[in-house]
């Protein structure tokens, strides 16, 4: 069966099509994305503004009649921080149901955190022992833990690289001052969180998901997305403040020259990076393992599950039905 995952995020909004059934491994079929980044089209409000709505239900379109061309037979399709958090995102979410007829789901943090925790699960398998994953948004960074399939512990703070440039960054290159007020800032942010991890128990396994760990990891000399999803990935906190470091004093057009770093989220990587630094020196780890698979393929998997529980197969494609909404978490 093929099945879609449209993903409407603070940085990217993205369709992704695999190929699975119940017991084996998603294999891509087809991906369509356009960087959008909807807190850029925050008003002072908070407001996703017209403009904003109109990009996203542009693509919803889109990503409908790609996933309808594909012959897909079931769409999930959901949102995360960047409409939950927004003034207006209940009229949003109208808006885009209205216009496209898709309904979008609206993920919680903590359930976001969750279903991107149950993806590493799989991903790692039971041998792993205790994990512990860490992923880094646009609007929020997301923590979960635990030792079973899905966490004890999963959480949400509005540490997103995107936000945090927004707010803090506002020159380029940065002042010295404004990062050090924003290293500040993350670790006040993140020390109540950490300590809430406590009575989980200390992980064996520390997993970090999202682009921004992909892009550190290859900055500081991981394989890049070439040598394919197997090979073994880590990003070392030493190489992590270094990078932090040179990173703070280089200007967006000079970060474009480094590996795996992308035009789209160049200007975010410092904010990025500096969570990342603070979240493994509060947690107290040397090293991150970076995991391919993340959010998307936690509801894929969670929704093949969901088939063989329920002893159902999905619909025709949905070109010929609307499409499903996220099962539930």
């Amino acid at each position: 069966m093929r099945l879609g995952v449209l993903d409407i995020g603070s940085n990217t909004v993205h369709l992704l099509l695999v190929d699975a059934h119940p017991g084996a491994r998603p294999v891509p079929f087809a991906s369509h994305k356009r960087p959008l980044s909807l807190v850029q089209y925050l008003d002072g409000d908070g407001n996703i503004t017209d403009a904003g709505q109109h990009e996203l239900t542009e693509f919803v379109l889109e990503a409908w009649e790609f996933a309808a061309r594909h012959k897909a037979d079931d769409l999930l399709a959901f949102c995360t921080s960047a409409i939950r958090e927004a003034t207006n995102g209940p009229a949003v979410l109208a808006r885009v149901k209205h216009e496209t007829t898709v309904t979008l789901q609206e993920l919680t943090g903590s359930e976001e955190a969750s279903m991107t925790f149950f993806a590493v699960r799989r991903w790692y398998g039971w041998g792993a022992g205790p994990v512990l994953n860490l992923d880094i948004g646009g609007g929020s960074f997301e923590m979960a833990s635990g030792q079973d399939e899905l966490p004890e512990l999963a959480t949400s703070v509005p540490l997103g690289a995107s936000r945090l440039t927004r707010d803090w960054l506002d020159q380029d290159p940065p002042s010295a001052r404004s990062v050090k007020e924003l290293r500040r800032y993350i670790r006040a942010t993140l020390k109540p969180a950490v300590r809430s991890f406590d009575a989980v128990g200390r992980a064996n396994l520390v997993a970090g998901t999202s682009k921004t760990f992909r892009s550190l990891a290859r900055i500081a000399g991981a394989a890049p997305s070439a040598a394919g999803p197997y090979v073994k990935r880590e990003l070392l906190a030493t190489d992590l403040g270094i990078w932090a470091q040179r990173i703070s004093a280089m200007k967006t057009e000079d970060r474009l020259h480094l590996p795996g770093v992308s035009e789209a989220r160049a200007n975010q990587l410092l904010a990025g990076a500096l969570v990342a630094e603070a979240a493994l020196e509060l947690f107290a780890f040397k090293k991150i393992r970076i995991c391919p698979w993340a959010l998307r393929e936690g509801l894929i998997l969670r929704r093949l599950d969901q088939l063989v529980f329920d002893g159902l197969e999905p619909a025709p494609h949905v070109g010929a039905q609307q499409p499903a909404t996220l099962p539930a978490v």
